[in-house]
């Protein structure tokens, strides 16, 4: 049981016959409860700023397990970005390349089919050339054949004849 200022105030003691100056003992008994009386008060202070200080104590340790599991969740999300980042990027390098891939075999059918084209175009070439090679051959041997001679040969009256009968079939065509 503690000892409260009123009980130390009320306290008596007994007398003996060569007892305590009890002025002394009065006045000491006053200024243990003034300096009980403080300590008292500074106790409960002491108390109620402890109480303070556990309250902000645990503000705070609140606000650092919040920050703590925010943290937490940053660094998950974080990571959670560059996998998806990472993900997206082997997409597009895949997307690339199937890109890539197409428009060379693209190419590589344009290229032969070009190729293809350009072969059959000399073929067609070589066969026109060929065939006027004939056909100029074939003039120049007419040219040079002296059968012409004797197609002149003709009666002039017949020839007259022959040349009004072919201008009006060349009219009239």
């Amino acid at each position: 049981m503690t000892l409260t200022p009123l009980d130390i105030h009320n306290k008596e003691f007994a007398r003996g016959f060569k007892g305590y100056n009890e002025d002394d003992v009065n006045q000491f008994l006053d200024h243990v409860i003034k300096d009980y009386e403080t300590i008292i008060r500074e106790k409960k202070e002491l108390k109620e700023q402890v109480d303070q200080l556990n309250e902000r104590l645990s503000h705070f340790s609140n606000i650092e397990t919040t920050l703590n599991k925010s943290i937490l969740v940053a660094q998950e999300t974080a990571e959670e970005v560059t996998e998806n980042a990472k993900k997206e990027a082997k997409l597009i390098i895949k997307e690339a390349e199937k890109n890539a891939d197409r428009i060379i075999n693209e190419s590589l059918h344009k290229s032969r089919s070009v190729t293809l084209e350009v072969q059959e175009l000399k073929k067609q070439a070589k066969v026109f050339r060929t065939r006027l090679k004939m056909l100029v051959s074939a003039q120049l041997d007419l040219l040079e054949n002296n059968d012409w001679e004797g197609l002149f040969d003709l009666d002039e009256d017949e020839d007259e004849e022959e040349v009004d009968a072919q201008a009006e079939e060349t009219s009239n065509a």
